[in-house]
């Protein structure tokens, strides 16, 4: 995957629930998973959306 290539709403959702999961695991705080989301939501390519989930384990896909 090539990180300078748009990312698409269903990848942006992708994580957004990648990070919903990982909420509702405690791995993140309200105040981080807010944030999170709402920079995946403004992120335009997959690399700026691998950065918001580059912490959290892959058992969360």
């Amino acid at each position: 995957m090539h990180r300078e290539i748009r990312a698409s709403d269903a990848e942006r959702d992708a994580v957004v629930e990648r990070l919903r999961r990982a909420l509702g695991q405690g791995r993140l705080t309200m105040e981080e998973y807010d944030g999170r989301v709402a920079a995946a939501y403004a992120a335009k390519t997959r690399g700026e959306l691998d950065l918001l989930t580059q912490d959290l384990p892959g058992s969360l896909w």
